[in-house]
């Protein structure tokens, strides 16, 4: 890939245009800069200020329209840079604003440095979903010891972390293995997880999620919302590890497994200009809440799950160090308790975290999709089947042994991951009965399968690597480079994938890729046509994986079958081309297309990584949870200022490229008349 290209697509994946339809967070920080130049200005001091992470320079712009003398304004990301200088000089602050294209670390002072003295207001968006993730604490105790005065004054003034305590079993699949149930004809049979992968006290990475896409019925709050700790950004800043107890009463009796976690910003030093992340249910105001993908809402888990009693005092414990946030559950005070509080950062020793994401645990413990392959193998599974199993980290080879297999192969390229599988499967006592091959499926002898012919290639399929659904087509080049050790009528399970697309209405979700024209009375057209070159440079038409029941859309047509492939057969020499319309059968803005793949394990068995059951009567969706699916964006949407066309259908084209793998496509908006735009 060229570095072009990588620019490209880094700009049309970031979150700036997200950041400037923000209008929430826009207005706030507006309010909070004039409040800070206004008291500045009240000292009879000229008022410099240093803007880390400008972006656009909008906030850099905000300060000089309050009456800010200068401002010093510093982008690591030099496209970005390159964007903010045009941005400031097509607005007409190019005398008092300096864009700086360094990392704030390296920013010098004096009279041969990037600013001749410090500055007096700090002003930054140096936040992440986590809050501290981005590297907030080290920039902020960096600046106060050499880019800003003391007591200066700091736009926002305050971050304030909270967090709730829950009980949830979808929430906490995320994170262990459960024991997973197989109908036999021998009756139940149980997959357990090893006493390992239970004890692991797991990843301490946070799991960012729209949380308000998440049912209230999936968990129980267990505490109040309870204020864990607060950075004041106008003093100076430790990036040294901390941590901060609250005593709460436990509001019903539960398990508690998981912690749910958000911050807000006071722009000012009194908290009358604040900016939240909470949830619709801690929000004060829930109607109005506004809706953000740069800044979500954070899901940590507890390193084991603990009962707890009704009224039955408890301590939460938030930890950090400089980037990482992780909390613990304390029966009594620590500190009353002579405990340490100071716990290193938790780490994974049982291999699954670090090999498995959330989705794919929650995958995995799902009992529904296991009963589908389970009912399907149970067809195709004979007394004398040879297995080959054919997926990262795949518990398929267990379900083919329990339903009666003769032998089960399965291939894991990673050592980790064969050193988590044969925990796995000795934890089973299963493993004298399966063979794992530690290598390639491409590389494959006769002798690593003992000299027998496989009658059985078994696949979910799931690859570690794949991003976008078609990935995981590299399941139909193993089942060709393995060819040679099958029998002549060996079954392919699944035995065939298709791919699908329909065209929806996101109801928030568009705003990512959206033009912003003017934000807050500032020109920012540079900044649209920079991600609209990205939009339609060539190598980067493509479609980005979003996890969709994070964001609800509509369905404005039928899903339709795009591609089909028979893993029967081999991977063909030639492309795999389709043309065709999707017609539009409701009204409303036809934002992009969502494509994804079902699995055909058999005639009468499919598994969809996409839409789970036909689109409701207004065209609500619900979608695997599991999976991300593929979002080809229309540019010709996106802006919500042009009028509502009505288009008829959407024209596509889609090839597949057996050579490299890839899918390729473009897709058109076309009216009764037969334009196409």
């Amino acid at each position: 890939m060229t570095t072009t290209r990588r620019l490209r697509g880094s700009t049309c994946r970031s979150s700036y245009a997200d950041m400037l339809h923000d209008k929430d967070r826009n207005v706030k920080y507006y309010q909070g800069i004039r409040a800070a130049v206004s008291r500045v200005k009240e000292r009879e001091q000229k008022a410099l200020v240093l803007d880390i992470g400008t972006g656009t320079g909008l906030l850099s712009m905000m300060a000089v329209t309050a009456g800010a003398d200068f401002c010093y304004a510093i982008e690591v990301f030099k496209p970005m840079a390159d964007a903010a200088v045009k941005i400031v000089e097509k607005n007409g602050f190019s005398d008092k604003i300096k864009i700086i294209n360094k990392h704030s670390t390296e920013v010098t002072v004096g009279p041969d440095g990037d600013m001749p003295c410090r500055a007096n207001i700090l002003v930054t968006e140096l936040f992440d979903t986590e809050l501290i993730g981005e590297g907030a604490l080290p920039s902020y105790e960096h600046a106060h010891r050499h880019l800003v005065q003391e007591n200066c004054e700091a736009v926002p003034h305050r971050a304030t972390v909270y967090a709730q305590l829950v009980e949830s079993r979808r929430m906490w699949s995320w994170n262990k293995l459960f024991p997973i149930h197989v109908q036999t004809s021998l009756g139940e049979q149980v997959i357990v997880p090893p006493l390992e992968l239970e004890r692991c006290p797991g990843a301490p990475s946070v799991y960012d999620i729209q949380l308000n896409q998440v049912s209230p019925a999936d968990f129980t709050v267990l505490s109040d919302v309870l204020p864990m700790f607060s950075v004041d950004f106008s003093k100076q800043v430790s990036s040294s590890a901390a941590c901060h107890s609250r005593q709460f009463e436990p509001l019903v009796s539960g398990r508690a497994q998981v912690v749910l976690s958000w911050w807000d910003i006071e722009m000012d030093p009194e908290g009358k200009i604040k900016c939240t992340m909470a949830p619709f249910w801690a929000h004060s105001d829930p109607e109005g809440l506004q809706w953000r993908d740069h800044w979500m809402q954070c899901v940590y888990f507890l390193s084991q799950e603990e009962p707890v009693i009704q009224g039955s005092a408890l301590c939460l414990v938030a930890h950090h160090d400089d980037y990482c946030v992780w909390y613990s559950l304390w029966r009594t005070s620590p500190e009353k308790n002579g405990g340490d509080l100071h716990q290193v950062r938790p780490v994974c020793d049982c291999q699954a975290h670090l090999l498995w994401n959330r989705p794919r645990f929650g995958e995995l413990n799902d009992q529904d999709r296991t009963d589908q392959y389970v009912q399907a193998l149970g067809t195709v599974l004979k007394p004398d089947s040879i297995c080959l199993c054919v997926s990262d980290g795949s518990l398929l080879p267990m379900l083919a042994w329990h339903l009666g297999a003769k032998q089960v192969f399965t291939v894991e390229c990673s050592a980790a991951s064969h050193r988590l599988m044969k925990k796995i499967f000795k934890a089973n006592h299963l493993e004298e009965k399966i063979n794992i091959i530690e290598k390639r499926s491409e590389l494959l002898t006769p002798a690593d399968l003992g000299g027998k012919k496989v009658s059985l290639l078994l696949g979910e399929p799931f690859f570690t690597t794949s991003l976008l659904p078609w990935h995981n087509l590299y399941f139909w080049y193993v089942r060709t480079a393995v060819d040679q050790h099958l029998v002549p009528s060996a079954i392919v399970m699944p035995q065939a994938a298709s791919l699908h697309a329909m065209v929806v209405e996101f109801r928030d979700l568009w705003r990512i890729r959206s033009p912003c024209g003017d934000c807050e009375g500032f020109d920012v057209h540079i900044m649209d046509d920079m991600v609209k070159r990205a939009l339609d440079f060539r190598e980067s038409r493509e479609a980005e994986p979003h996890p969709l029941w994070e964001y609800p859309c509509r369905s404005l047509s039928e899903p339709q079958r795009i591609l089909t492939f028979d893993f029967r057969q081999l991977v063909p020499q030639q492309p795999v081309r389709a043309e065709g319309a999707i017609e539009l059968r409701r009204p409303g803005r036809s934002h992009g297309a969502v494509l994804w793949m079902d699995y055909h394990l058999t005639p009468d068995s499919t598994v969809s990584t996409g839409l789970l059951r036909p689109a409701g009567d207004k065209g609500d969706c619900c979608w695997n949870p599991h999976c991300k699916q593929a979002v080809y964006f229309f540019s010709t949407s996106l802006d919500p200022r042009v009028p509502l066309s009505s288009p008829q259908s959407v024209t596509y084209t889609v090839e597949f490229r057996p050579h490299t793998g890839d899918i390729t496509m473009d897709f058109r908006l076309s009216d009764d008349l037969g334009s196409v735009h």
